[in-house]
């Protein structure tokens, strides 16, 4: 049970990756959007239903087990524990312009990982008030915040800036 736990809270190992866990994990997050992509034909709700499933699993699996990632890394906010990530990654992509083309998915793929990485590195408010949250909801809403914040950026440019 631990073993699978483990593998739960590690984002199906992506938090064992070396140097930067949380940057594999958001990775990990935006191949399996552009599998959905290519393979549904760009369809959004195939797309943001797949999301959508990935940010709420993620979501519970991280409020559930953030107690056990806490004893066993010894950390408040374990950098092995990236399945908060995952889902933070997966609201940063969610309702995305699919465009025409695999381009603009690419595109948006990466637009939404910088922006993710960036907010959830940097924690504007009230992301780093997040933190302080006890267990597997401190180590999860900061992610879901700059989810939030890389969303909204991301759309504000595409959407505006581009008119996508």
């Amino acid at each position: 049970m631990n073993r699978l736990r483990r593998i739960v809270i590690t984002g199906l190992g992506t938090g064992y990756l070396p140097l930067a866990p949380g940057t594999w994990a958001s990775a990990a997050v935006c191949v399996i959007f552009l599998a959905v992509a290519a393979g549904s034909g760009r369809r959004g709700v195939c797309v943001n239903g797949s999301l959508v499933l990935v940010a709420v699993l993620s979501s519970a699996a991280c409020v559930w087990l953030g107690a056990f990632a806490q004893e066993t890394f010894s950390r408040r906010d374990p950098r092995q524990c990236v399945i908060d990530e995952w889902a933070g990654q997966a609201i940063a992509l969610l309702a995305m312009p699919l465009g025409d083309g695999l381009r603009e998915v690419l595109i948006v793929a990466g637009a939404s990982f910088a922006a993710f990485r960036f907010f959830d590195i940097t924690k504007p408010p009230p992301g780093r008030l997040a933190e302080r949250l006890p267990h597997g909801w401190g180590i999860l809403l900061d992610d879901v915040v700059a989810g939030i914040y890389a969303n909204v950026a991301v759309q504000l440019v595409l959407r505006w800036g581009l008119g996508w």
